[in-house]
């Protein structure tokens, strides 16, 4: 079994494989566009970190006074995605990468680690059931969605005022999103294409400064979804989500 890991840097960032998105070619381009974001984020000490081999192994977490999440905290580290996937789960890489990132707050002094999960298991967030195992607890919610945070010290990280709005004006099909995720550019295609095909009033708002993603009206990790003034899911969209689950 490897257990090699390895961090992203800036002198490795072009040529290591960004493994939540290695086998399928329509997110090719999400992947460059993904470089580009992190690039600009390892100077603020965002941390990808991955088994070196070809699989989906990783954590993703960055302080979060710079993570572009609404949520506010002091002093407290921010898991954006967390995943091992296929034949290498059940070989104890989740639990080495998690620890990783717990020792590394520790040495930065940091007061915990938080991410946003769901009561229950959802796609494209952190599985609720296996962070608390790891000591992590429930110290927020909105609705289904809900704030984890493992803390070692100092008051507990919170949803923003504005990320408890859950709604907008607009009763257009509203999407936030930003570039942290090489899923996301494939996603938005689908979706103009379906709304282009099916007179439906689209509006895409890029997020593209942290100080846009810590205002922005709902639960957002790197994609939000509005339709009819409310706040939906935070579900990378395809057609047939799209029918069955936001326009209805």
């Amino acid at each position: 079994m490897c257990d090699k890991y390895i961090n992203l840097e800036m002198n490795n960032i072009t040529e290591e494989h960004l493994c939540c998105a290695i086998s399928d070619k329509k997110h090719q381009h999400g992947v460059d566009v993904k470089r580009f974001w992190l690039s600009d984020r390892i100077s603020e000490g965002h941390i990808f970190r991955k088994l070196d081999a070809k699989g989906k192994v990783f954590i993703e977490y960055a302080p979060l006074k710079t993570a572009w999440v609404p949520i506010n905290g002091i002093n407290y580290m921010y898991i954006y995605c967390f995943w091992v996937s296929g034949s290498f789960k059940g070989k104890g890489h989740g639990k080495k990468l998690l620890e990783y990132c717990v020792e590394d707050a520790k040495k930065q002094k940091k007061s915990g680690i938080c991410v946003i999960s769901s009561k229950k298991k959802t796609p494209f967030l952190t599985d609720k059931k296996y962070m608390l195992k790891y000591g992590f607890e429930v110290v927020d919610a909105i609705g289904d969605y809900e704030l984890l945070a493992l803390s070692f010290n100092g008051p507990k990280p919170v949803f923003t005022d504005n990320a408890r709005k859950q709604e907008i004006n607009s009763k257009d099909l509203t999407i936030y999103y930003s570039k942290q995720c090489p899923y996301i550019p494939n996603c938005i295609d689908q979706v103009e294409q379906y709304c282009k095909d099916h007179n439906v009033p689209l509006d895409l708002i890029e997020v593209d400064t942290l100080e846009k993603a810590k205002t922005v009206p709902g639960v957002f990790n790197n994609y939000a979804v509005f339709y009819q003034g409310r706040f939906k899911t935070v579900h990378l969209l395809n057609k047939g989500y799209l029918e069955k689950k936001v326009l209805v």
